[in-house]
C-alpha cells in the first residue's frame, strides 16, 4: 500500500559490514533501515533510508545445538525448518509465508502464524539477539548494565496494568515484557521493526515436529457459521483453526496452481474451517478429526465435514489455507483493490463472532466490501475492504474505516496489530491505544536506543499519518501506449497487478522465478521486474522508456517459463510483458540476426533435416559467429523426419476406418529433430482407435512470441487458427510450448476473433487422451517397464498452463512401474536462452540448483521422462542422462499390431 523511494541498497556480508553501515549513517545522520524479504504489509519496510538487506549474504544457519538454533537474520523460514527437521525439531511460529520471509523479518514484526495457539509468537522463541545500535555499539541484550538501566528508569512510576491483556500482541514496544523481565533487554527488540537496533544474529528455541496431522474441513453456508463452530475445534485441542471466505474459494477454483482442493471438497460452500490436529500417531490425530465431525454434526455446524489424513490431501488444503493472502488480493471490484489497513485486528476467540459481524456492519455503512480469511483459534481474521486509492473521497474513507476498527477491537478486548507489526499503516494509532503516559514512556525508549532517530524513523512512535506515501494516490497516471498483445486493462495494469507479496522470492519449490533462484537479485524476480515496468509505463515517454537498455537488462533473464500464472497468487504473467517488452525494445533498436534466427526455428529444422547429415556437421562450428554457447551441444537434424515417414507409411498402418478424427500438432522438433517421438504418438493414437490428421502446414508462433517478433507470431496464429477451426476434432500435441500457445497466447495475439476461444477448448496434450484409451481398454499395455522407477520433469509452460496430472496419470498408467514427479523447478533451458552465449553460465546454474542434483541422487536404472525438448536437451547436458518422451516409454509397453 505504500511506496517510499529508498536513498541506497547495502548488501552486507557480516556483522563488520553492518557496524560500518551504521556507523557511516551516523556520521552523516542518514536513516537506515533494515529488512530480509520485504514481505511486511503495513509499509515497515519502505523508507527514505539506506535499505540494509540481509537476505542476499547474511543468510546461513550457523549452529543448531540441541533445541536451538544460532542463524543470521537473512535465513528465510522455511530453509530453518528443513535444517532443524533432520533434528525432529522445527521453528514454532509458522507463518504463511514461510518460504520467503526471514527470521530477522519475524523478529522485527514479532511474528506469530497459523499454530499460535500452540507456539505463541516469535518473541517466545527468541533467546538472544546480536545486535548493532545507532552508535555502533554491540551490547549484550542479556546483561548490558547502562540500557537495563535506562528501560528501568524510563518505564519508573508507568502504570502498565492498561497495556492490551490479549497475548497475541506485536503493536508497539513490548514495555510489559521489558518491565517482567528486566535487565534482558531481548523481548523489547523483538517487534521493534528495526527501530531500536540491527540484529545480526539471532539465538532461537525450536519445538518438536508433531509425529502426526489429521485437517478437518468444515464446509458452511456463511462465515458467520463457520466462526461459530470453532469453540468446537478448540475443545479438542485443536493445533490451529483457519477460516477462508469465498472469495477465496472462487479464486482459488480459478487457477490450475491450486485445483487439488475443488476436487475434494463437497458443494458449494460459502466458507471453509481448517481445523488442524498434532498427536503422536496416524490413528490419535484421525480420531480427533472424526470426533470433531461428530460434534459438528450433533450441533448443527456446516453441513459437511472432509477429513484430511493423507499427506496428498492435507497438501492440497494447505496450500489454498497458505495462499489466502495473495489469491484475495489478486481479486477486484471494479477499480477497487483489497488493501491492508484493518487486516491484522485480533480479539479473544470468544468475542470473534459479534466483533466480525459488528465488522461487517462497519464496512456496509462505507459502502466497502471485503475478503475474510485467518486465524479463528486465536481470533486473528486478516481483512482486506476493497479500495480505489485514487477515487475521490476514498482516503478519507479508509481512514475513518481504520479508526473505528481499532476502537471496535480494543472495545472487544483486543489488539489493533496482532502479527504484522504497527509499519505506517497503524504506527499513528498507538499514541490513542496506549495512552498518553504509555505511549510517551516508548517515545523514551526509542531515544534511549536511537538518540537521533535515525534507525526506521517514522515507525512505532512519531509515525506520520496513515495517509501519507500512499502508492497508488502518488503514481502518475500511466500515458496511452499502443501494444501488440491484448493485456486486460492495458499493459501498465498488468504490471501493476503485482503487489510485492514476495513468492516470487522462493526458492526451494515451484518455478518462479528460476533467475531469483540463481542470481538472488531482487530486480531478476517476477516482482522486481513488474516494478521495474510500472516505473518505466508511467514516465513521460512509455514506449522510449521501453527502448532504455536498463529495462533491457532487468528483463533480460526472464526465462518466459510462465510460472508466475501459476504460482504467483495475482497471476503476474511476466513471460507476456517480456514478449511486449521485446517488441517495444526492437521498434527502437532494430530486431537482432539471432533473434530472428531463432523465431524461424521451422523453417531452419526444415531446412537442416533437408539437408542433414551435412546439416549437421556444418552447423557446430558456426554456434560462435551466430551468438550461440560453444559449449552447448546442438540438436541434431533428422532426415528421416516426421512428415516423410507419415506420407510412406503403408495404408494398412492407418488407424481404423471411420475412427474419430485427431489432428497432431507436427511442432518444429518432434518433427525434424526427435521424430521417434512423434512417430510414437501416432502409432498409439492410432492403436487407441483415431484416425490421425498432421497439422504440419506451418509453424504456431512460439519461438517468434519468445523473441518479442509479435507482428510476425500474429500472423502465424492467423493462419493457424484458420486451418484448425471448422472442426470439432480434438487438437493435441506434444511439444507443451507449442501445443499450450494455442491455449494462452493466441488469445492476447488475435484479441475478439471468436474461434480462438474455440481452439483453445480443443487443444490438449497427447497424455490426455492416451490415458483414457489406456482406462477404456482401446490401448492395451504389457509389462515390459515392470519394477521401473520413472522420473518425471514436467514443462514450465505444461505446468503453468493445464499442470502436469494427465502426464502423471498417463505414466502411472504403465503396470508395474512407479511414478515420481519431481519438484525440480525450471530446467534453465528455456528454448534458446540456454544456447545464448551470454546466458549460458546462468542456464547451467538454474539446471544444478535442483533439476541435476534430483537426477544424480536416483539410481542408474530410473527412467528419466520430460515433456519438453529444452528439458531433454538439458538434462542430457547436464547430467550425462538421457530423458524420454512419455509417450516414448507407453510405446514400449503397448501392444501395437
Amino acid at each position: 500500500m505504500y511506496a517510499m523511494e529508498p536513498l541506497a541498497v547495502a548488501f552486507p556480508r557480516h556483522t563488520d559490514d553492518v557496524r560500518a553501515l551504521v556507523i557511516a549513517c551516523g556520521e552523516l545522520e542518514v536513516p537506515l533501515l533494515p529488512r530480509g524479504a520485504g514481505t511486511s504489509l503495513a509499509g515497515q519496510t519502505v523508507g527514505a533510508a539506506v535499505i540494509v538487506d540481509f537476505s542476499r549474504h547474511m543468510n546461513r544457519i550457523l549452529e543448531i545445538d540441541g533445541r536451538s538454533a544460532r542463524v543470521q537474520p537473512g535465513v528465510v523460514q522455511d530453509q530453518l525448518n528443513r535444517a532443524a527437521r533432520r533434528h525432529g525439531l522445527m521453528f514454532g511460529p509458522d507463518t504463511s509465508t514461510s518460504n520467503r520471509a526471514t527470521i530477522g523479518g519475524m523478529i522485527g514484526n514479532n511474528s506469530a502464524g497459523s499454530h499460535s495457539i500452540l507456539y505463541g509468537s516469535t518473541v517466545d522463541h527468541v533467546q538472544a539477539l546480536r545486535v548493532v545500535l545507532a552508535d555502533g555499539g554491540t551490547p549484550d541484550l542479556a546483561s548490558d548494565a547502562r540500557l537495563s538501566a535506562a528501560v528501568a528508569e524510563a518505564l519508573r512510576g508507568v502504570d502498565l496494568s492498561g497495556f492490551p491483556r490479549f497475548w497475541r500482541h506485536s503493536g508497539g514496544y513490548r514495555l510489559d515484557l521489558a518491565a517482567r523481565h528486566l535487565p534482558d533487554l531481548t523481548p523489547l527488540v523483538v517487534g521493534s521493526e528495526g527501530t531500536l537496533a540491527v540484529v545480526t544474529e539471532a539465538t532461537v528455541r525450536l519445538v518438536d515436529l508433531p509425529r502426526a496431522k489429521a485437517i478437518a474441513v468444515g464446509h458452511f453456508t456463511s462465515t458467520p457459521a463457520a466462526i461459530a463452530a470453532t469453540a468446537d475445534a478448540l475443545s479438542f485441542g485443536a493445533a490451529s483453526v483457519e477460516l477462508i471466505d469465498r472469495a477465496i474459494l472462487d479464486l482459488s477454483r480459478q487457477r490450475v496452481d491450486y485445483a487439488g482442493l475443488g476436487g475434494i471438497l463437497s458443494g458449494d460452500p460459502e466458507a471453509l474451517l481448517f481445523v488442524e490436529f498434532f498427536g503422536d500417531s496416524a490413528d490419535e490425530v484421525a480420531g480427533l478429526a472424526g470426533e470433531l465431525a461428530s460434534r459438528w454434526k450433533a450441533n448443527s455446524h456446516g453441513y459437511h465435514t472432509l477429513r484430511a489424513v493423507t499427506a496428498e490431501q492435507q497438501a492440497a488444503v494447505l496450500k489454498v489455507r497458505k495462499a489466502g493472502l495473495g489469491l484475495l488480493m489478486a481479486s477486484s471490484v471494479g477499480s477497487r483493490r483489497p488493501l491492508a489497513f484493518v487486516e491484522d485486528t485480533a480479539v479473544p476467540p470468544e468475542r470473534l463472532l459479534p466483533y466480525v459481524e459488528e465488522f461487517a456492519r462497519i464496512l456496509d455503512r462505507h459502502g466497502l466490501k471485503a475478503g475474510f480469511y485467518g486465524h479463528c483459534s486465536v481470533g486473528c481474521l486478516h481483512v482486506r475492504p476493497f479500495v480505489d486509492l485514487r477515487a475521490p473521497g476514498e482516503i478519507a474513507t479508509m481512514r475513518a474505516v481504520a479508526e473505528e476498527i481499532a476502537e471496535l477491537a480494543a472495545r472487544h478486548g483486543g489488539v489493533n496489530s496482532s502479527e504484522h507489526g504497527d509499519g505506517l499503516a497503524r504506527s499513528e494509532f498507538n499514541r490513542r491505544l496506549f495512552g498518553e503516559p504509555v505511549y510517551e514512556a516508548m517515545r523514551r525508549v526509542k531515544q534511549i536506543f536511537d538518540p537521533r532517530g535515525l534507525l526506521n524513523p517514522g515507525k512505532i512512535v512519531d509515525a506520520p499519518p496513515m495517509t501519507e506515501h500512499l502508492r497508488d494516490p502518488a503514481m502518475p497516471a500511466p500515458r496511452p501506449l499502443r501494444t501488440a498483445l491484448a493485456f486486460a486493462g492495458g499493459m501498465h495494469a498488468a504490471a501493476d497487478r503485482c503487489m510485492n507479496i514476495g513468492v516470487c522470492r522462493k526458492d526451494d519449490t515451484g518455478v518462479m522465478c528460476p533467475s531469483y533462484m540463481a542470481t538472488r537479485e531482487e530486480e531478476h524476480s517476477t516482482r522486481g521486474r513488474a516494478n521495474a515496468l510500472v516505473k518505466a509505463l508511467t514516465s513521460d515517454d512509455p514506449r522510449r522508456a521501453l527502448g532504455d537498455e536498463r529495462v533491457h537488462g532487468i528483463l533480460d533473464l526472464c526465462l518466459e517459463c510462465k510460472a508466475c500464472q501459476s504460482e504467483c497468487p495475482l497471476g503476474v504473467d511476466m513471460a507476456a510483458m517480456k514478449s511486449e517488452f521485446l517488441h517495444q525494445y526492437q521498434e527502437l533498436h532494430g530486431v537482432p540476426p539471432r533473434s530472428r534466427l531463432f523465431a524461424a526455428i521451422r523453417t531452419l529444422n526444415r531446412l537442416g533435416s533437408a539437408t542433414a547429415p551435412l546439416s549437421n556437421w556444418l552447423a557446430a562450428p558456426l554456434r560462435g559467429p551466430l551468438g550461440l554457447s560453444t559449449r552447448r551441444p546442438l540438436p541434431r537434424f533428422r532426415r528421416d523426419h516426421l512428415l516423410r515417414w507419415f506420407g510412406r507409411r503403408p495404408v494398412s498402418a492407418a488407424g481404423r476406418p471411420g475412427g474419430r478424427e485427431v489432428i497432431l500438432l507436427a511442432d518444429s522438433f518432434t518433427t525434424y529433430t526427435e521424430p521417434g517421438i512423434g512417430r510414437a504418438a501416432v502409432e498409439l493414437l492410432e492403436r487407441a482407435g483415431y484416425r490421425v490428421r498432421l497439422e504440419s502446414a506451418g509453424c504456431c508462433g512460439r519461438a517468434s512470441i519468445s523473441k518479442g517478433l509479435l507482428e510476425r507470431a500474429r500472423a502465424m496464429a492467423e493462419a493457424m487458427v484458420g486451418r484448425l477451426a471448422g472442426s470439432d476434432a480434438p487438437i493435441v500435441g506434444l511439444e507443451p510450448s507449442c501445443l499450450l500457445t494455442l491455449k494462452d497466447e493466441y488469445a492476447a495475439l488475435l484479441p475478439g476473433d471468436p474461434r480462438v476461444a474455440a481452439v483453445a477448448a480443443r487443444a490438449r496434450l497427447v497424455p490426455e487422451l492416451l490415458t483414457r484409451a489406456v482406462d477404456d481398454g482401446s490401448l492395451p499395455l504389457g509389462d515390459g517397464l515392470s519394477g521401473s522407477t520413472i522420473l518425471l520433469h514436467g514443462h514450465c509452460h505444461e505446468k503453468a498452463v493445464v499442470g502436469t496430472a494427465a502426464t502423471r496419470d498417463l505414466l502411472s498408467r504403465i503396470p508395474g512401474a512407479t511414478v515420481e514427479e519431481i519438484d525440480a523447478g525450471c530446467c534453465g533451458m528455456a528454448g534458446s536462452f540456454g544456447f545464448e552465449r551470454e546466458h549460458y553460465d546462468l542456464s547451467m546454474k538454474i539446471g544444478g540448483l535442483r533439476l541435476f542434483p534430483a537426477i544424480a541422487a536416483a539410481p542408474p536404472a530410473t527412467l528419466l521422462a520430460a515433456t519438453g525438448v529444452s528439458c531433454r536437451q538439458q538434462i542430457a547436458h547436464g547430467t550425462g542422462r538421457a530423458a524420454h518422451h512419455p509417450v516414448e516409454l507407453l510405446h514400449q509397453v503397448a501392444a501395437l499390431p
